[in-house]
């Protein structure tokens, strides 16, 4: 597939948060309630994307012009020594073709991830696999979804 990865840019809210939008409705949604997919949706609202961006580096992945998927990273808890890897998506038809690791790579190439001695991502159930894949491991020891269903793993390096 022709993947290539740029930064966001604010002109890249709309078809960004429709992007997420899919994913959540239809990849997310055999794992959460409607009313979790629900506040997820507008947590990733166009407008809600171009402030979150400003706090984090957040990449979009194309397939030829249009946005296949995203992935951020951001300092966590404000520490340079940890990081937090956010707002991970790919469309349902480019899972399992090498978009959620081309994805990971840029993000593992970045400097918030360099720089940190621990990587933070709250996963989704539905991706937790696809992070132990990539050598992510359960921060409790056994991958026990939150109250709010996510499961919180990390690298270290």
């Amino acid at each position: 597939m022709d993947f290539h990865i740029t930064r966001f840019q604010d002109r890249d809210a709309e078809e960004t948060a429709a992007v997420i939008e899919r994913t959540l409705r239809v990849s997310n949604a055999p794992d959460y309630p409607e009313e979790i997919i629900r506040e997820m949706v507008e947590l990733y609202a166009p407008a809600n994307l171009a402030v979150q961006a400003g706090g984090e580096h957040l990449y979009v992945l194309r397939c030829g012009d249009a946005v296949a998927g995203c992935g951020g990273i951001a300092p966590y808890m404000n520490r340079e020594t940890e990081s937090i890897l956010v707002t991970i998506f790919v469309l349902p038809e480019y899972q399992g073709t090498g978009a959620g690791r081309r994805i990971m790579e840029t993000l593992e190439n970045d400097e918030y991830f360099l720089r940190a001695d621990r990587v933070v991502i709250h996963s989704s159930i539905t991706a937790r696999d696809f992070y132990r894949k990539l050598g992510y491991q359960f921060s409790d020891g056994v991958g026990t979804p939150d109250g709010e269903g996510c499961i919180h793993m990390e690298k270290r390096r």
